[in-house]
């Protein structure tokens, strides 16, 4: 990755149609989320069509980048938007009598417990509910998704020694779950 100063200059290239600066952004931004996608998404060909998808709708909001925080937690955020729409997307296919029978029953489950269902085994998943909101989100954004804590309190929009609080008490909870 870049710094933060070129990736925006980039990101203002972009935003005014420059296709060897969008050439390079993709080249230093693609092995990355590629691996982030992956993590969070088993299905390879969706992985690969989210982040063409990503790099598809930065190359039409370049000029949207505020500015503030850092790329590539704009970035991330893009491509976490686009994974969680699949999920809503696959969730309104049409099941079969037995998979309809959840959503009956009141059990929705919601696109990142999906997500997070196909990645994890049922145990982990189980202590991660347990979880409050904040927590989870913490520990997705650093441990998932493998953010620093700088990246994750820029995406959370939260100071970083609040992002370290929360992520050793979450780590504590689920290892205490998990016990």
């Amino acid at each position: 990755m870049g710094t933060s100063g070129d990736d925006a200059a980039a990101l203002r290239r972009i935003a005014a149609g420059d296709r060897a600066a969008f050439h390079a952004f993709y080249r230093a931004h693609a092995p990355w989320l590629s691996v982030r996608l992956r993590r969070r998404c088993p299905d390879p060909e969706l992985a690969a069509e989210l982040l063409q998808e990503t790099f598809l709708a930065v190359w039409r909001a370049a000029a949207g980048y505020a500015g503030t925080g850092e790329v590539a937690g704009w970035l991330w955020s893009i491509a976490l938007s686009r994974l969680i729409d699949a999920r809503r997307r696959a969730a309104v296919r049409p099941r079969t009598v037995e998979e309809a029978g959840d959503h009956v029953h009141g059990r929705h489950p919601s696109a990142e417990d999906e997500a997070l269902d196909q990645v994890w085994d049922t145990a982990v998943v189980e202590a991660l509910r347990q979880l409050s909101p904040e927590l989870r989100a913490v520990l997705r954004a650093t441990v998932l998704d493998g953010l620093s804590v700088r990246e994750a309190a820029l995406l959370l929009g939260l100071p970083e020694g609040t992002v370290k609080t929360r992520a050793m008490r979450a780590r504590r909870l689920l290892r205490e779950a998990l016990s």
